[in-house]
């Protein structure tokens, strides 16, 4: 490998990798938002708007990003509603996380035993009160790997938005690739940006999950 070639090379990926990241973590937002909303649905069942949670969350889960990001892309303007590729990226990535998401929150929230929520309500809570103290400290930590696991998913998935011309890490490497034939500098950094972008949230997250575990179950 030429190291000339990776110093020039550089600026380029950094530029990349700051859009990535940016794209990624809004759209890893939205869907936190969504999966919260569309599990707490699903676990109190209410009435119509749990079918159509479950329609969304079967339709995104089985059908691949970059099929969605082309629907949002390149489908909407044919009925009349245009949006930048940064914010179908952040839009798709958000769609398809919030499915992931919400199962992952819901089976948190109904791995709870009935028991323990009829000893509170039996001790005098409130169903707020159960919700805020029994419920929600451990369904967040039973989801915490399921949501971690996600996130980095999510991350990975950001690979496909070179599909719409987003100049993220992907559409990158392979426009140096195109234009210089430097194969090996340009995914030597692609790995390396990748790692960069991954490892963080990979450690951090294995760190979360054992606090929480600890601070919940003391093991």
């Amino acid at each position: 490998m030429d190291q000339e070639v990776i110093n020039s090379y550089i600026p380029l990926f950094k530029d990349a990798f700051l859009l990535t990241v940016k794209i990624g973590w809004l759209g890893i937002a939205l869907a936190f938002l969504l999966g919260i909303v569309c599990a707490f649905i699903l676990y109190f069942k209410i009435p119509v708007a749990k079918t159509v949670v479950r329609c969304y969350v079967e339709l995104f889960r089985n059908t691949p990003l970059l099929v969605q990001l082309f629907f949002i892309y390149y489908g909407l303007p044919a009925v009349g509603i245009s949006i930048s590729a940064e914010v179908c990226g952040v839009v798709g990535l958000g769609l398809l996380g919030g499915s992931y998401m919400t199962e992952s929150i819901r089976s948190g929230l109904e791995a709870i035993p009935v028991i323990q929520t009829e000893s509170a309500l039996s001790l005098g809570m409130t169903n707020g009160q159960l919700f805020k103290n029994v419920i929600l400290p451990q369904a967040f930590t039973i989801s915490v790997p399921g949501i971690v696991a996600n996130v980095i998913f999510l991350l990975k998935e950001t690979s496909v938005f070179s599909a719409i011309s987003l100049m993220d890490l992907m559409f990158t490497a392979k426009d140096l690739i195109g234009l210089y034939y430097n194969t090996m500098e340009s995914l030597f950094l692609l790995v390396i940006f990748y790692v960069i972008m991954l490892l963080p949230v990979s450690l951090a997250g294995t760190f979360i999950e054992k606090k929480v575990r600890f601070k919940m179950f003391g093991d």
